[in-house]
């Protein structure tokens, strides 16, 4: 590119020498050797400029720059004309005349090319920056996402880990099936930690093996109801994002009963977001005395905030003897 516009440039400022009365061979020569020092000069200010850039206030620093390089330029192309053509009083004397011409040319063409120049290190120095603050947010937002992933999981192992302990004695068979199921369910959950969405049935796949243990630590006393319609089973959902939901269902629904509940699970596409509801019975004066502190449905809202950069995708409301925690997932459009 930057030969291209030197042979251009030599180009026209041939066809302007031999119009102002040159001839062919020493506008050639002129041509070539004024347009070479030009590139050269030019093409050392970019050199230097690379490893030095003035601060957006040193507009003085560069223009001082500009003004040296440039009366290098003069001395240099005087001093090579005068060499070359020693004898030619006449061109001699158009140099001489014609220098304060070159001299504000080149000044010109010089100071746009550093301006040029520092505008576009400025400008890749400004994406660069950009690139290492949205990394530094990106792995930030990833380390929190992992961290709220990691403290929900002890709160469900202590108490899948009591109950284990509390069928070791009595039903054996319960507890080594427990155990088993606990282990499908800990390395499915290591399988998706590094995964950003999953398909609604690999979700669902992996909530059944939670709600199995969770079937032998209350028995006959809880039912799930799961109304999902096949169609929306190849929508996209962060994984593991259900079970808090479901288990906080489990807790307000069973902690302060001993009759059966049921728990219902179901799921519709809405406006190009996939919504799944989880319904708990629930006695407000009940519990009143068992709030909890709210960190599962607290953290699920702040991990689809980190996600889609959104509030509004986690509704909670009580309605005839119900709680009813709704999730609205987007769905993105390949």
């Amino acid at each position: 590119m930057y030969f291209v516009w030197w042979i251009f440039w030599a180009f026209v400022q041939l066809i302007v020498l031999h119009r102002l009365g040159l001839n062919w061979e020493i506008s050639l020569i002129d041509a070539s050797i004024s347009s070479a020092l030009l590139a050269f000069f030019c093409f050392d200010a970019v050199a230097i400029f690379y490893y030095y850039q003035p601060g957006k206030n040193n507009r003085a620093y560069r223009f001082i720059f500009a003004l040296g390089i440039t009366i290098l330029f003069c001395i240099s192309t005087k001093w090579a004309l005068t060499y070359l053509l020693p004898s030619n009083q006449e061109y001699l004397q158009f140099l001489e005349k014609s220098m304060p011409v070159r001299f504000i040319f080149a000044l010109l063409i010089i100071s746009f090319v550093t301006l040029l120049n520092w505008m576009w290190n400025n400008i890749q120095d400004q994406k660069e920056k950009e690139k290492r603050q949205n990394d530094a947010e990106q792995l930030a937002k990833e380390a929190e996402l992992a961290r709220l992933r990691q403290q929900l999981q002890p709160h469900f192992l202590f108490n899948s880990l009591n109950s284990i302990s509390a069928l070791a004695g009595s039903k054996p068979n319960e507890a080594r099936k427990m155990i088993q199921q606990l282990s499908d369910f800990l390395r499915g959950t290591l399988k998706k930690d590094d995964q950003q969405t999953v398909s609604l049935k690999e979700e669902l796949e992996h909530l059944k093996l939670y709600l199995e243990i969770e079937k032998v630590r209350f028995g006959h006393r809880l039912n799930v109801k799961v109304d999902f319609d096949s169609t929306d089973l190849t929508t996209k959902i962060p994984p593991l994002l259900m079970q808090p939901i479901v288990e906080n269902a489990i807790k307000f629904g069973l902690y302060d009963t001993t009759d059966e509940i049921t728990i219902e699970i179901l799921s519709y596409v809405k406006d190009n977001c996939l919504c799944v509801q989880v319904k708990n019975p629930f006695d407000a004066e009940t519990q009143s005395a068992n709030h909890g502190t709210g960190f599962g449905l607290s953290s699920i809202q702040r991990r689809l905030f980190l996600l889609y950069a959104r509030n509004d995708l986690m509704i909670t409301e009580k309605k005839d003897g119900q709680f009813i925690t709704t999730l609205k997932i987007p769905q993105i459009k390949n």
